[in-house]
């Protein structure tokens, strides 16, 4: 059972990264990328997906599949998720998903390369998150999990010893020209303003966000004004679990006040379609 907000991160990583170790002995899959993606993907055990159907890497049912099924919200209303009996039946089936020819050329990255990985992943279209890769990095880079990736005498202690030193600073990213930076659990408009010397107000402005507007994990924080254009070959977005309309602005990148406008009539709730061009 994952624990409260503050150590729920810590915590899953303490239970899984065995599986995850097991994983990349057994088919070369970076330690540090599987469990930063089911940190990720998950919310750190504690979707609905992870809790009632043990799915941990969002892993949708494809013709394939024969097992049990649940629907939630995702890249459109009501699509179809593969139930696991367990976690390390979740672990298994991500790695023999891994492994089908559209990802076949990560292979051929170093296990240590979780850079590599993680921008291989988010171009086969692992997801269609454009920010996916910088997501999976900024996990791995806040809890140490690339030590995993190495063997050895790498252990939990070690693991821990690294992530209790590590800097919570934020590496400054860019995106269609756009400069963010990725969030990490318990950052606030105000730390984040402190750190970068930037007027919390204006930070807020950027990020369409109100006074009682809190920060998400790992969600973007832009630290210039967002476009109104959503990116090239995106034309069509659903608000998924525990999102808003806001959400989607912060994933794109776009103005909320432009989207709001492409979607008059549109309800702001899990499962709208929104489009994101005229």
């Amino acid at each position: 059972m994952i624990g409260a907000r503050g150590d729920a991160y810590e915590e899953y990583i303490a239970i899984y990264n065995g599986m995850a170790r097991e994983q990349m002995e057994q088919y070369g899959i970076p330690a540090s990328i599987t469990l930063a993606q089911g940190l990720l993907e998950s919310g750190a055990g504690r979707s609905t997906l992870a809790t009632k159907g043990n799915n941990h890497f969002g892993i949708k049912c494809h013709k394939e599949w024969k097992g049990e099924t649940m629907l939630r919200n995702d890249d459109a209303p009501n699509e179809c998720f593969r139930v696991y009996g367990d976690a390390s039946e979740s672990y298994r089936d991500h790695s023999r998903f891994l492994l089908r020819d559209r990802y076949k050329s990560l292979f051929q990255l170093e296990p240590t390369d979780y850079q590599g990985w993680a921008e291989g992943l988010s171009r086969c279209g692992y997801a269609t998150d454009p920010n996916y890769a910088a997501r999976l990095v900024a996990i791995i880079e806040r809890y140490g999990l690339y030590g995993y990736d190495l063997g050895g005498e790498f252990n939990d202690e070690i693991a821990a010893f690294i992530r209790e030193t590590l800097s919570s600073t934020h590496p400054i990213r860019k995106s269609r020209g756009l400069h963010y930076v990725v969030a990490l659990p318990g950052d606030t408009y105000a730390s984040i303003a402190k750190e970068l010397h930037i007027k919390e107000k204006k930070l807020r402005e950027y990020n369409d966000a109100e006074k009682s507007t809190t920060i998400k994990e790992w969600e973007e924080i832009y630290l210039e004004p967002k476009k109104e254009e959503a990116p090239d070959g995106v034309s069509m977005a659903t608000i998924g679990e525990d999102e808003d309309m806001r959400s989607i602005s912060q994933r794109y990148g776009m103005k909320l006040s432009y989207l709001k406008k492409l979607n008059k009539k549109a309800k702001d709730r899990p499962g709208t379609r929104l489009k994101l061009r005229p």
